[in-house]
């Protein structure tokens, strides 16, 4: 399987139908604190807006949802991956990535069978606390060594700027939230980094 380069995550239907139309093609939906309507209603949204515009929706956390609302890509942390049922995530054809932060849950992820590992974070990142430093640009590379195949996800603290080198180590995405929800003009930077993936895609 191969992973667009440019991997977007937002935490609502409103960013998908805002950003996805300026040639975005993959996604990550990662809503916080809903009610299971207000999810259902964040996910077919989403489904609908990835549909018209052929871009890969990748449902975060809410796997039996993503089952129910017929999607097909599904990404776990460690803690949602311990107490999901991955033999019917797979029996409803659903593929599966699963983050990363350490050698523990690396192996964790391997024997689950993913169809990405996401490692991270990169660099510092504000999006929320962390327990693990960053990871560095040379962890990248030990961890593609070890995946082989399988794509990797690079994601924490990445901006167009860093981009470069994150793929010279050998990830095969880099996955972005606040350099483009946090930006002042939100849409020109989604711009910036459909650019700068360009060569990698």
């Amino acid at each position: 399987m191969k992973l667009d380069p440019f991997y977007l995550i937002v935490d609502s239907a409103a960013w998908i139908e805002r950003l996805v139309p300026l040639g975005v093609k993959l996604v990550q939906l990662r809503v916080k604190d809903q009610d299971e309507a207000s999810l259902r209603e964040h996910i077919r949204a989403s489904k609908a807006v990835c549909g018209r515009y052929g871009c890969q929706l990748i449902v975060n956390d809410y796997w039996r949802l993503a089952i129910e609302e017929d999607c097909d890509f599904v990404h776990l942390g460690q803690e949602d991956l311990a107490e999901a049922d991955v033999k019917a995530i797979r029996k409803a054809g659903l593929r599966l990535g699963l983050s990363t932060h350490d050698d523990v849950e690396l192996e964790t992820a391997l024997h689950a069978e993913p169809d990405y590992v996401a490692l991270g974070p990169i660099y510092p990142t504000v999006l929320k606390q962390m327990k693990w430093a960053p990871q560095g640009l040379d962890r990248i590379a030990v961890w593609k060594r070890r995946l082989g195949d399988l794509p990797l996800v690079a994601i924490g603290g990445l901006t167009v700027e860093r981009i470069a080198g994150v793929f010279a180590q050998g990830a095969d995405s880099a996955a972005v939230v606040t350099d483009i929800t946090r930006n002042a003009h939100p849409e020109a930077r989604a711009l910036e980094w459909l650019a700068a993936t360009a060569q990698w895609r």
